[in-house]
Formats: C-alpha cells, sequence, structure tokens
C-alpha cells in the first residue's frame, strides 16, 4: 500500500480541526438545552414536531422526524408525533406550481399545524424563502419554532423561539453539525428515564 498523499492527509486534518472547533463553541450546549425542554414539552401535550429544510438540510429533516419517532419508543412514556415536511414530493410540486416554491412548506403548515406544536426548521443559511414562510405561519399559528441554523442565523434567527447557530460558514461544517447535534437530542430524548424531571415542567 502507498504512503498517503500529504496534501490530502492535510486536508481531511483541517476538516476535522475546523468542523471541531465550531463544535466547541458554546452554542451547543445552551441552544440543546433550550431545545429539548421544547420537544418534551410537545411530546408530553400530545403535540407534533414539523421538520423542514432544503437539499442536505431536507434529508436531514427526513432523517430526525424518523429518528425521533422511532429511536425514542419505550416501555412507560408517550410517544413522538413527528412529521418531515419535505418528504411529500407531489404536494411539494403542486404547491410550486401553483403558487411558489416558497410556498411549499408555509401551506403544509397551514394545512397541519396547531397551536402548541412545534416548527423544526433546518436552513444553512438562515435565508431559505420557503423556511421563513413555513416559520411566519407556524408563528401566526401559535406554535413553537425551533431553528438550526448557520452564518449568524440570517433572517431565520428572528423567527425562531430557539435559535441553534453553528459559528461556521462553510456549508459542508454547518450540515455536519446539524447532524450532530439533531443526533444528540434523539438520543436524550431515547435515554431520557421515564418520569423523570425535566426544565418544561
Amino acid at each position: 500500500m502507498s504512503e498517503p498523499n500529504p496534501s490530502l492527509t492535510k486536508y481531511v486534518q483541517r476538516y476535522l480541526e475546523d468542523t471541531q472547533s465550531a463544535l466547541r463553541d458554546g452554542f451547543v450546549v445552551d441552544g440543546i438545552a433550550r431545545a429539548i425542554p421544547v420537544f418534551l414539552k410537545a411530546r408530553d401535550e400530545g403535540h407534533t414536531l414539523y421538520f423542514f429544510g432544503n437539499g442536505g438540510s431536507a434529508s436531514t429533516a427526513s432523517h430526525m422526524a424518523q429518528d425521533i419517532a422511532k429511536l425514542t419508543i419505550g416501555e412507560g412514556r408517550k410517544r413522538f408525533r413527528t412529521h418531515s415536511l419535505s418528504d411529500h414530493m407531489s404536494v411539494i410540486l403542486a404547491w410550486a406550481n401553483d403558487t411558489s416554491f416558497s410556498e411549499i412548506y408555509a401551506e403544509q403548515v397551514k394545512s397541519h399545524g396547531q397551536p402548541g406544536d412545534v416548527a423544526i426548521g433546518i436552513s444553512g443559511s438562515g435565508n431559505s424563502p420557503n423556511v421563513l414562510r413555513a416559520l411566519e405561519e407556524a408563528r401566526k399559528l401559535g406554535m413553537t419554532t425551533v431553528g438550526f441554523i448557520g452564518r449568524g442565523g440570517g433572517k431565520m434567527k428572528a423567527l425562531c423561539d430557539v435559535a441553534i447557530i453553528v459559528p461556521s460558514d462553510n456549508m459542508q461544517h454547518i450540515e455536519d453539525l446539524h447532524h450532530i447535534l439533531l443526533h444528540l437530542v434523539a438520543s436524550y430524548l431515547r435515554d431520557e428515564a421515564p418520569g423523570t424531571p425535566h426544565p418544561s415542567r
């Protein structure tokens, strides 16, 4: 086997160091500590978590809706109700064709959202028009809004009751950390002992 290419090795090391550097920022503990009680309160009160995003963030939305719904099932505890708005291609294309792409999630929120539900927008830039519109409609309905964002938070920050902002301008690092953070949330919700008091109570 040939020796590793020095420039490749250097690139890999730098990528991992940059990711770790962003993860060490205090936003992790603070943001997750504020988001988890929101998710637990929704579960306890029978409300639904709605996830949505674009591109890689759309797949993250789908992945996390599935993880939180299935991973957290346990004896003696309520199940989470989750829904990925990014998964319904026929609905997305119908709204994009008949209105505009910026309305693909907002219209779904208007159809399904209820007061007390949670809208979780995922956007690396924080400026995706369809994510912003969905959060606007969610707030009108009395839903709680949570954002997983990057690049300073963009316009999305002001629309979120809880904004978790990755301190990076690199889209790959932002998406990497969104996955890590959402897996952290799902793991906590899985491991929480039934009946254990939490900050929402």
